[in-house]
Parts: C-alpha cells; structure tokens; sequence
C-alpha cells in the first residue's frame, strides 16, 4: 500500500498536469536580416605581367609577396641583340637622311644648271635655224643642211623637255624627292621598332600593386604569351562571395555588410553591396556578388578567406520566434506549439523576416507568449503540460 502511495505521489502530477517541457518565449526587438557566406579578398583586377619579345632572363631584381611602385624594374632581358638591331637601324636612318639631303643639295641644282643649258642649247639652234632659213631663200644654201639645222633644234628642244623634267623629279614634291622621304621614314619607323624591342627587354610594373606570383628566373628563356608575373594593383579592396540563388531577391546594391577573415576572426571590417552577377552558378547554384572595402586593414591580404554579414533588411520593434520552434516553416503554413494555459495549441503564423535562428512574426503571436521547440516529441494539439520557460532574448541577434 504504502509502495503505490509512493509511485502515486511521483507519477500523479504527470497524470494530472502533463509533462514538463521547456518553452520558448515571443520577443519584440529591433530585427535585422542578414545573409551570410564566405568568400575571398580580391583586386578589382590581376595584371598578368608577360614579355612582348623572345629572349633570355638577365635579372629578377623583385621577389613574390613584394610591393612594388609603377615604373620599377620586374625583369631584365639580355639585350646585346636589341641593341645591336637599334645601331643598324640608327645607320639606316642616317643614310637615307643623306641621301635626301644629297638630292636636295647637289642633284636638284645639277638638274637646275642642265635646264639652263638645254635651253641655251635650243636657243642657239633657232637662231642657227633662222639664218639658214634666210640662206636658203637666198639659194646659198641646199635643202640638205636646212634639214640638219631643224634636226638640231628638235634635238635641243628633246634635251630641254628631258632637262625640265630631271628637275621636276628632284624638285620638293617631285617623284625622286618623294622616294627619298619616304624612305627616310621607313628608316625612321624601323629605327623606332628597333628602340620598341630594346625597351621591351627591361619589364616595369605598369602599377603600384603587390607581387602575388613569381614564375621566372635569371637564365630562363622566355617568350611573349606567358605570364611570368601576376601583380595585384594597389587601391580598391573587394570581398567576393558566392551567396545561395534563394537569397537573390534579398540583395541590393548598396546594402551594408560586416566581414571578417578567417586568419583574424575577431577583427571586422565595413563592406558594401557593390556589384551582383547577373548570371548564376547552375553547378553551386550559387550567385557571385561583391563587396567593395572603402577602409581596408592592414593585414587585409589578397585571395584571403572571409566570411561576411550582409544585412539586407531591418525591422523595428518586430515579433520574433526562434526559427527551430516553426512547423512546415517553408511552406505556405507555417504552425508552431503555442503554450495556451495548462495546454498546447497548433497556432498558424505569418512570417517575415528571418535571419539569425530567429523569424520575424506578422500575424499568430505576441510579445511574450510562450512556444514550443519542434523537436519536443510527444506533443499533440490539446495535449496538457508543464511549460517551464527559458530565455530567448540572449539568442537574438543585435541588429
């Protein structure tokens, strides 16, 4: 008897109250929304640094890891070759620079003085031809040598025409001269290509950046096509992150973000919602976006892991349930356990806003009532128990 007092006393509160569950109380606080993903630290470019010509590595005066300023030596070719190449078309330059000058100089007055001449010539077998022609009416001279005098004068007037045109060749603007300068700036345009080569044989940092690669050594030969260098420009920081296609909707340029990398955990930093990819990742199913670091640290490093906070909304003085309290959270009707006197009741809710293990509440709850975790088991609509609450406002995230 005494034995079935005992195990009444121990089980009649179960049978009577119900069983003792932990519950969960309804908040109302500041809420915000965040989407969080990982991802790496990234220049808005890499500069893959190549050379423009074949030849063998000289000099590597740089090292990876080092920053560097624009303009400063990364690596030097041999350049005997080059150099040589540059005198040569130097030479070229010289000559038809001469050789225009020449035709100006010396051939243009030539072919001047030889017009004069022609014509003096021409003149003389006129006045030859006008005497004889007076001899001949006078009948003391044949036909035969008038004949040889107009021979003379067309032969002078030929010479002339001959003359006159040498000149017009030679002349600024003629056939000669404009062969001559043209071949002064091909030499001049092959002396410049020459030059080209020769400063291409010593490689400069076209930016202030940090070298994140080295893949050449002194001895190596090397040809145009491979990168022989990559360099990460100095100045705009980006975070680029891959964030789940079911938060698309959410993001928005311009949204404020939280990061911090892997390596210092406790340090964070501001980001902003700076571009969104327009296409998705079928493999990942996955978005790329990026964030831009208007005030980067220090020890912010390229291709760095980070993780990151976007916050892509906020709701003042919002409902909140903890997330792992909901049923058939993403379906069309979401119920939770609501602890309604001595017993549970399926309650529907509308939800908002989730984020942080918590859902925002717009119609089904207020601040202050008490449900249940989903994983209690054994619970049923109407079933009868003790509800002993535990905190939930620690678990809120602060907006």
């Amino acid at each position: 008897m005494a034995a079935l007092l005992a195990v009444a006393a121990w089980l009649g509160p179960r049978w009577l109250l119900g069983p003792r569950v932990e519950a969960n109380a309804v908040v109302q606080r500041d809420f915000v929304q965040s989407v969080v993903a990982s991802g790496h630290v990234e220049a808005p470019h890499r500069v893959n640094i190549g050379t423009q010509v074949t030849g063998t590595v000289k000099r590597v005066p740089v090292a990876e890891g080092q920053g560097v300023n624009a303009g400063q030596v990364l690596v030097e070719l041999e350049s005997a070759e080059l150099a040589a190449a540059v005198a040569q078309a130097d030479a070229a330059v010289s000559q038809a620079r001469a050789r225009l000058r020449q035709l100006r100089e010396v051939q243009a007055p030539v072919a001047a003085q030889a017009v004069r001449q022609a014509q003096v010539n021409l003149d003389n077998a006129r006045a030859q031809l006008r005497r004889n022609t007076d001899l001949f009416n006078q009948g003391f001279v044949g036909q035969a040598a008038l004949d040889e005098v107009r021979k003379a004068v067309d032969l002078a007037e030929s010479q002339l025409r001959a003359s006159q045109s040498q000149l017009d060749s030679v002349r600024a603007g003629g056939s000669d001269e404009a062969v001559a300068a043209t071949s002064l700036d091909q030499a001049r345009a092959g002396a410049a290509a020459a030059r080209s080569r020769l400063v291409y044989a010593t490689i400069v940092a076209p930016a202030a950046g940090t070298l994140i690669d080295r893949a050449v050594e002194p001895g190596d030969v090397v040809q145009p096509g491979k990168a022989l260098m990559v360099l990460s420009p100095a100045g705009k920081t980006q975070l680029v992150v891959q964030i789940d296609e079911k938060n698309l909707q959410s993001l928005a340029l311009g949204q404020k973000a939280l990061a911090s990398a892997d390596a210092y955990p406790e340090q964070r930093l501001a980001a902003e919602l700076a571009y969104i990819n327009p296409g998705v990742d079928v493999q990942r199913g996955s978005v790329e976006v990026k964030l831009d670091v208007p005030d980067p640290p220090s020890y912010l490093r390229q291709d760095m892991t980070v993780s990151v906070d976007i916050q892509v909304a906020r709701r003042p003085q919002a409902v909140l349930v903890p997330s792992d309290a909901l049923h058939d959270a993403d379906r069309a009707d979401p119920w939770v356990f609501k602890v309604d006197g001595r017993r549970a009741r399926r309650q529907p809710v509308r939800l908002g806003l989730r984020g942080g293990g918590f859902s925002e509440v717009l119609d089904g709850l207020r601040a202050g009532d008490l449900v249940l975790p989903a994983k209690t088991s054994g619970i049923r609509d109407g079933l009868r128990l003790r509800a002993v609450a535990v905190p939930t406002e620690t678990r809120v995230p602060s907006p």
